[in-house]
């Protein structure tokens, strides 16, 4: 790292779960660029930082993390992504907020639904179209201006433990305080989770969406790491972390959304003392898979390893065969993939995206130019790499035009693969 990388980055030597000093390394993605940090011009070229992508996992709790912490201010200051870009998660937040509200019991009386990383607003959109007052924790100014002109009661503040107490003297108690993707962000997870648990009310839900590391490995979804993400979180590891936090988790729930989820349904525990058997069963059946086995995550790192090959081998070929290959999305995964496997602008020649913020800009590491989905139908590529393959339906659905003139896409996850 340069100077400058270095006062904006310091290593962990602890466990972020327990504060145990038991870790061992089982996966290094190399040094790469942050994910999120898009280019403006090529003048920025020079002055890129690239950090460390190495993953450890504590041998006494089994949290699976990243020991390379980057200033979250330079992560998250000013950000590029926005949830409401996806029909997907538009679809998904309003069967959230659904969920929500009938598991909490809310109605137009039940009091604050506070979203902490709450981005442009999208989930509470669906919690006030359902008639809840609301109230979104987004630290990001630029995405925090988005969601206030929408009209959704933003604040532009990084959530911990005092922020909670400030909101809610402020605001009063949250009856549910939710936190969505945001979770594995957190440098400080017990700090977090406190923080959530003292905003809600003596009754109150705290409900967590994250990642899960068994679909992550199971479906060899490597490229969801990158600095942003400093967790890689199981039920096991976050079973202990919630319970010294003050909440018991009363239910735990499957979701399909960033390549496979698990939504926590918490309460504090002068309501439900302990978490639930069916928490105890998942925990146990995550102990067969292997996720807290240092074996079983080191063979995953030799799959990561065969996936980089078989990509690369297919683009090259793709290339040698005189055939055009561009790309869809720009996506923080997508730029772990790219920077892991080495695939710059003389291997893949643009990319596409439909966020205005992004467009116009150059990917980090790689520097592949980002353009409008548009010019998919107007230079017409042989080949389309669909970066954001956990929405990959989606976009071949939105870009008929382009594969009913002959275009064909190639999904990179779980394996590389030509679709028909």
């Amino acid at each position: 790292m340069n100077d400058r990388a270095s006062e904006l980055c310091r290593r962990r030597s602890d466990c972020r779960g327990c504060c145990s000093q038991d870790l061992e390394l089982v996966l290094d993605l190399g040094k790469q660029p942050c994910a999120n940090a898009l280019l403006a011009s090529a003048d920025e070229i020079a002055s890129e930082m690239t950090f460390p992508l190495e993953v450890y996992l504590c041998s006494s709790c089994g949290l699976v993390q990243l020991l390379d912490v980057v200033d979250p201010e330079h992560l998250f200051g000013h950000y590029l992504y926005l949830t409401g870009m996806s029909d997907t998660m538009r679809v998904h937040f309003a069967e959230y907020a659904q969920f929500v509200v009938a598991t909490s019991k809310l109605d137009r009386n039940s009091g604050l639904v506070v979203d902490v990383a709450s981005n442009d607003g999208s989930l509470l959109k669906e919690f006030r179209n359902l008639g809840c007052r609301v109230l979104g924790i987004e630290p990001a100014r630029n995405i925090a201006d988005i969601a206030r002109d929408a009209g959704i009661p933003t604040e532009s503040v990084f959530f911990g433990a005092d922020e909670a107490i400030r909101i809610k003297e402020q605001h009063g108690p949250a009856a549910v305080c939710c936190a969505n993707n945001v979770l594995a962000h957190v440098d400080d997870t017990f700090g977090f989770l406190s923080g959530m648990r003292s905003l809600v009310e003596p009754q109150g839900h705290v409900v967590v969406e994250a990642p899960q590391l068994w679909r992550l490995i199971e479906n060899l979804e490597y490229d969801t790491i990158y600095h942003e993400h400093l967790g890689y979180l199981s039920v096991t590891a976050l079973a202990a972390i919630f319970e010294r936090a003050g909440l018991s988790l009363e239910s735990v729930h499957d979701t399909s959304v960033h390549g496979g989820s698990l939504r926590y349904v918490a309460r504090p525990q002068d309501v439900l003392a302990d978490h639930s058997q069916s928490v105890y069963r998942r925990i146990e059946a995550e102990a067969k898979f292997g996720l807290t086995d240092e074996g079983r995550l080191k063979e995953f790192a030799n799959d990561v390893e065969a996936n980089r090959d078989a990509l690369c081998a297919m683009v090259h070929e793709l290339n040698s065969q005189g055939k055009t290959v561009a790309a869809y999305g720009a996506p923080a995964k997508g730029n772990t993939l790219l920077n892991y496997c080495k695939l710059g602008p003389d291997d893949i020649s643009f990319t596409v995206d439909r966020s205005p913020l992004k467009q116009g800009r150059l990917l980090p590491g790689t520097h592949i130019p980002v353009l409008d989905p548009e010019e998919l139908v107007r230079q017409q590529p042989d080949f389309v790499i669909i970066l954001p393959w956990n929405i990959a339906d989606e976009i071949v659905a939105q870009q008929s035009e382009y594969r009913n003139r002959g275009g064909r896409f190639i999904v990179p996850i779980p394996r590389p693969r030509i679709l028909e």
